[in-house]
């Protein structure tokens, strides 16, 4: 399911409930541009889309330490585990459990580089 499209026509209502609940109903369209989702209100405008995060998440940086802290065992740079943990102050288990990342298949790795 690649493109998301929800599409209503009318008038907004908003419906009160007898334990003072409110119901908001808005027409409203969602359409994909360029891979973002633009939400086009009743009268044609389209709310402004947030800015693009480009910040890494927390599931991508613990990939990469994984990466670059295999990459020292495998060039020499760290003798073992326990070496690169000292040298970056961490625990062995969390440097371990870093690099053990490595190992996920491709398609787990792109899904989670392709996340933003």
């Amino acid at each position: 399911m690649n493109e998301v499209r929800i599409e209503k026509t009318g008038q907004q209502d908003v419906v009160s409930t007898s334990d003072g609940r409110l119901t908001l109903s808005v027409p409203i369209q969602i359409k994909r541009r360029g891979g973002r989702k633009v939400v086009r209100l009743p009268d044609g405008n389209t709310l402004k889309p947030r800015p693009i995060n480009d910040k890494p998440t927390p599931i991508q940086m613990a990939l990469a330490r994984g990466h670059r802290w295999l990459a020292m065992l495998e060039s020499g740079e760290a003798e073992n585990l326990t070496e690169v943990a000292e040298r970056e102050g961490m625990d062995r288990a969390y440097v371990s459990r870093m690099v053990n990342l490595t190992t996920l298949a491709p398609d787990i790795v792109a899904a989670i580089l392709s996340e933003y």
